[in-house]
């Protein structure tokens, strides 16, 4: 019996889509419960969030969680926090988290018109890069990665998705995120580099998405709503999807943070690449080592479901996020500690980054591990020595 979950796209992605696949309700997203689930919703949780902003920030003499720290994390969220709120008092609307962005003037009442979809392609991607976008891609818009139901802040309810069924392409964009800053994960300090990854990522989204209204089109942009990021990214041809369950891409590794526009602008679909990121994480677990609440799994790809914050039906990598929210939340900062042991996090800006990744994409990726392990130092660096200081 054919599988209705199956797609043609899936022999290119690698995906495996099972019979019992079931899409995503959002207010099973894990900082969605941490709001009405009881579980999840702890003091130190509360305190996680609160955090954010400096009144509450909870600094402390350890190295990485100073006020200079956290101002500075803080300081990082605070573009995407006005975007977020800017519409949250008068409409309970927490855009680009619980919703997508509204904050869009009119367009042109025409549409412009392309000689063909690879010259609008070919604007979108110097358009993209202009304002900020590191990788772009395009792919067709597919409802098994949409959420179900979106997460309501007010009623703790899900209400029905906002974003348009009838757009055919979903953009999406990668904003990279500081190789430094990740390098003291975990710490408050190393939360900047996620802060900045998301304000840009805001600030890029809806200038794009102005700019396609403006040529006439309709756009809808959305960043952690709406959707699952990662399998549309795989989609559009930005990376593959590593054991930590993160994207992982040729220019950054897993250094990215991830924002989409559906449209119905003329647009040639990106090809899925594959470059051996399955391969070599079947034989690394960095990630999974280094992961003090053990939230990554050691084993093959699998449907396994840990808690209600799982996708059904699909067999991959997958995290258990209650135990990783758990770990964020008493280090009162977000954890990328799997980012940073993560081989692939690298400057590939520099050549023999470049001759690393094709060693493990191919026959000799043990080697290419053993390597990684010789002569890459992927502990944790000090704080203070990012701020240029030793005390």
């Amino acid at each position: 019996m054919k599988n209705p979950h199956q797609k043609p796209i899936d022999e290119l992605t690698g995906f495996e889509i099972n019979s019992d696949f079931d899409k995503f309700d959002q207010r099973d997203e894990i900082y969605c419960r941490s709001e009405w689930d009881e579980e999840i919703r702890t003091e130190k949780a509360l305190n996680f969030f609160k955090s954010y902003f400096m009144p509450n920030a909870r600094a402390r003499k350890t190295d990485g969680f100073s006020q200079r720290d956290y101002a500075l994390r803080n300081a990082a969220w605070h573009v995407t926090n006005v975007l977020r709120d800017i519409k949250r008092d008068e409409h309970g609307r927490k855009e680009g988290f619980f919703n997508p962005f509204t904050s869009h003037d009119e367009g042109w009442p025409e549409p412009f018109a392309f000689a063909s979809a690879e010259e609008a392609t070919s604007d979108l991607h110097k358009v993209a890069k202009l304002a900020g976008a590191d990788v772009v891609g395009v792919c067709a818009y597919d409802d098994r990665w949409m959420y179900s139901k979106i997460y309501d802040e007010n009623s703790q309810q899900s209400i029905a998705q906002e974003i348009p069924d009838d757009l055919p392409h979903v953009i999406v964009l990668g904003e990279s995120m500081d190789e430094d800053l990740t390098r003291t994960v975990p710490s408050a300090l190393s939360g900047t580099a996620t802060g900045l990854g998301y304000s840009n990522d805001a600030v890029t989204l809806l200038t794009l998405t102005q700019y396609i209204r403006n040529l006439g089109y309709r756009a809808h942009a959305s960043m952690n709503d709406s959707s699952l990021a990662i399998p549309l990214a795989v989609q559009a041809g930005l990376g593959e999807v590593g054991r930590h369950s993160l994207l992982i891409t040729e220019e950054y590794g897993p250094r990215l943070r991830l924002g989409r526009i559906h449209t119905d602008m003329p647009l040639v679909l990106s090809t899925p690449k594959k470059f051996g990121v399955k391969e070599f994480c079947e034989i690394c677990d960095r990630c999974a080592a280094g992961c003090p609440p053990k939230a990554i799994t050691f084993e093959e790809p699998t449907t396994k479901v840990y808690n209600r914050s799982n996708l059904i039906g699909v067999s991959k990598w997958t995290v258990d996020a209650e135990k990783c929210f758990k770990f964020w939340a008493n280090q009162n900062t977000d954890c990328s500690i799997c980012i940073r042991t993560c081989p692939y996090n690298r400057d590939y800006g520099k050549w023999y980054n470049r001759a690393w990744r094709k060693l493990a994409g191919g026959k000799l990726r043990h080697l290419a591990l053993w390597l990684d392990d010789k002569l890459v130092q992927r502990t944790r660096f000090k704080s203070t020595g990012w701020w240029g200081r030793t005390g």
